[in-house]
Order: structure tokens, then C-alpha cells, then sequence
């Protein structure tokens, strides 16, 4: 007998026909003897339609009011999910996270988790029962309902199972696992048996959107075992985890990820002196722009060629940022691109292989891709390259590192 916590999503709960859906998938495993703890979202489109409320009273809702707004998308799944288990003949209770007491800091609208009471939810399951518990939300030491960001409810399905010490946290989506990347872009992807929690950080992190990062983060540092799993097909999905022994011996990179929202900037003819770097970044930080990627070279006139990355959207303020510095700093000219995407392999098997990065560039050569900007980490080696090539580079990448699936039988 295992004690499981289960996550579903906006979508996994869209409708009344979902829910009763999602309330038969719960039901058998409280039939093999399991202990269950269910996470839901707000039905799909309900937190949009609760925000544009509010953004019709102002521009700009307090983000007290709001969070007391949108939490109550998930009551309403709560209820129903409880009630559609009752009818099934299972006992079943239902708690707003104020009810269980998830107590998060102050931070309205992108709280964090800092404690959970899990009294009694242990005296509910000891009891037989379900536990249904609302997602994305808390309470702080004042008593005022927080919400935990966009995506919470994966955090809220971590945060309990490490509280409960559960088996498992099963987070239920529209794929059916985490794949050696975007099967739309390469139709041989394999959906991954396992992968570890540092992998899919990497992975989340640079474009892969099936889990939010700070879930993965939080099941990484209380080592909950994850597993993601498809809401309506049967199957064994992905599961997320510390041990790395058996990846040593599977492929030496597991994924490849990828970012088209990228924007590239460059400021030319910097005068090379200590604390340049800080003159051209510091504005940008301040800004609140995040920098990813950063090259620089040195002329041979002791002026220096400075170019970083930032999120596409950023990009426009970024640019008249930096053309301000250029005047101020005596550099010859600052200027951008978007046009850029940015593709990075992932493994943990890099530890143990030379030779990676040799064969990600052979293969991107082969296909005349030019490499703009490079990153490399212990486990992951990002390119920049042009747009236009993306879907190309991904395709010779994953046919390089040998992580195609098998071609059908005849092909």
C-alpha cells in the first residue's frame, strides 16, 4: 500500500464529464489499497476569466484582492471532484489551502511554500479517505489567502507529498511523459523511462514547459519522486528522480531542449578597463532584465566586443539601454538581434564522456549551422544559432546522439 499524491491541471479538470473522469482514475487506485491525496488547478480558462474581472474594475488589482479573486477558481474543482468520488462511493473531503494550512510568505500573486500542517490530512487518510486539495494557494501568518504563481499547482502536488513523505507525486498532464524533445519538431523523440531531477531542471529551464521549475526544484531538494503521466491514456510516463546510477548507462545525453524566445545584443568598440562589464550589465539588471548567455572578445586596440541574451520581450528596452550606455561609456555602436534561437543537449552522462560538445558542433557543421554564442555547464551545452535553423539543428542533434526511436518495421 502506497501513499500517492496526485496532480491534475486546468485541462485534466475542464469540464464536469473531465472530473468525473479524473474521480474514476482516483477511484482505482483507492480500490488497489492506496492512500490517495488529489491536487487540482482551476478548471482551464477560469484564472484567465477571474483576472480579466478584475483587470475590468482596474488596471492594476491589488494584489491582496486578487488573490482572494482567483483562489476560488480552485474551490469550485474541489467541491466537484469531492462530490463526483462521493457518488462513487468513496469517501472523499475537500480543503482550500487556508484549510489545510499551506502557509506561505506574504508575497501575494508568487508566494512560496513555508510550511504545511499535515495533521489532518494524515487523520483523514487514516480514516479511509480522499483528500482533495485546492492548488496554487496558501495562507500567510496574518491569515490572508496567497497564491503561488502561474503553474503552483505543481508545487502545491510537491510541497504536500514532502510533507506526507509519500511514495510518489503523479502529475497528470496533456503528454504522456517527458520526451528527448518536442515530438511536433521531431516525430522519432522517445518518451523517457527516467530522467533526474537535474535534467529536468536543465531541461525545464531552457524551454521544456511540463513541469514548472520551482516544483522540480522543491522535489529535487526533499527528493520526491515524480512522475508525469498523461490525465486519459494508460502508460507508465516519466519519472523524475535522484538516482542516477542507471542513466550512467543509458544514451549520454537524455534530451534536447530548446528556446525561440531569444533576442541577441551586442556593443561594440567597448574601451577595455576593469569594471566595463558591470557599466554595460548593471542598467540592465536594474531594468529587471534577466541576462542569459554572455561572450566577450578583445581587439587587438584594447576595446572589447561585448554580446549577451535576454528574453525576447525584453528585447526593445534592453536595446535602449544599452545605446544609452554606449553614448556614456565612449563605445562605438550597440546594436541587437532577433532573429536567434538558442538549442542545448542535456544529460548527466556528460560527466562521464569526453567529447560532447566536439560532437554537437561536427553535427551542427555538417549541416552548415553557423554557432553564434556557446554555454556550456556540466550537464548541458547551449548553442545560439539563427531562427531559421532551429528545427534543422534539433533534428541532426537528436539523429547524432542517437536518441531516434527505432524506424517502424519495413521503412
Amino acid at each position: 500500500m502506497a501513499l500517492i499524491v496526485q496532480k491534475f491541471g486546468g485541462t485534466s479538470v475542464g469540464t464536469v464529464e473531465r472530473i468525473e473522469q479524473v474521480a474514476e482514475k482516483v477511484k482505482k487506485f483507492r480500490e488497489a489499497g492506496d492512500d490517495i491525496v488529489v491536487v487540482v488547478s482551476a478548471m482551464s480558462g477560469e484564472t484567465n476569466r477571474l483576472i480579466d474581472l478584475a483587470k475590468q474594475i482596474s488596471d492594476q488589482p491589488v494584489p491582496r484582492e486578487l488573490d482572494v479573486m482567483v483562489s476560488t477558481g480552485e474551490q469550485v474543482t474541489i467541491a466537484l471532484l469531492a462530490m463526483a468520488l462521493i457518488k462513487r462511493g468513496v469517501p472523499a473531503v475537500s480543503y482550500t489551502g487556508n484549510q489545510v494550512r499551506i502557509l506561505t510568505d506574504s508575497a501575494h500573486n508568487k508566494a512560496r511554500i513555508l510550511q504545511i500542517d499535515d495533521q489532518k490530512l494524515r487523520t483523514d487518510l487514516k480514516a479511509g479517505r480522499v483528500v482533495v486539495v485546492a492548488g496554487f494557494q496558501g495562507v500567510d501568518e496574518h491569515g490572508n489567502i496567497t497564491t503561488l504563481g502561474r503553474g503552483g499547482s505543481d508545487t502545491t502536488g510537491v510541497a504536500l507529498a514532502a510533507a506526507l513523505k509519500a511514495d510518489e507525486c503523479q502529475i497528470y498532464t496533456d503528454v504522456d511523459g517527458v520526451y528527448t524533445t518536442d515530438p511536433r519538431v521531431v516525430p522519432r523523440a522517445q518518451r523517457l523511462d527516467k530522467i533526474t531531477f537535474e535534467e529536468m531542471l536543465e531541461m525545464a529551464s531552457l524551454g521544456s514547459k511540463v513541469l514548472q521549475i520551482r516544483s522540480v526544484e522543491f522535489a529535487g531538494k526533499y527528493n520526491v519522486p515524480l512522475r508525469v503521466l498523461h490525465s486519459f491514456q494508460e502508460g507508465p510516463g516519466t519519472l523524475i528522480t535522484l538516482d542516477e546510477e542507471e542513466s550512467m548507462e543509458q544514451p549520454i545525453i537524455s534530451g534536447i531542449a530548446f528556446n525561440r524566445d531569444e533576442a541577441k545584443l551586442t556593443i561594440r568598440g567597448v574601451p577595455d578597463t576593469p569594471g566595463v562589464a558591470f557599466k554595460i550589465l548593471g542598467p540592465i539588471s536594474a531594468a529587471n532584465i534577466e541576462v542569459d548567455m554572455i561572450v566577450q572578445n578583445v581587439a587587438h586596440d584594447n576595446t572589447t566586443d561585448f554580446t549577451f541574451t535576454v528574453h525576447r520581450n525584453d528585447y526593445q528596452n534592453a536595446l535602449r539601454i544599452l545605446e544609452q550606455t554606449a553614448r556614456e561609456i565612449g563605445a562605438r555602436e550597440a546594436g541587437g538581434d532577433i532573429d536567434i534561437a538558442k538549442v542545448s543537449i542535456v544529460g548527466v552522462g556528460m560527466r562521464s564522456h569526453a567529447g560532447v560538445a566536439s560532437r554537437m558542433f561536427e553535427a551542427l557543421a555538417k549541416e552548415s549551422i553557423n554557432i553564434q554564442m556557446i554555454s556550456t555547464s556540466e550537464i548541458k551545452v547551449s548553442v545560439v544559432i539563427e531562427e531559421k535553423y532551429l528545427e534543422l539543428a534539433v533534428r541532426a542533434l537528436h539523429t547524432a546522439f542517437e536518441l531516434d526511436a527505432p524506424s517502424p518495421q519495413g521503412e
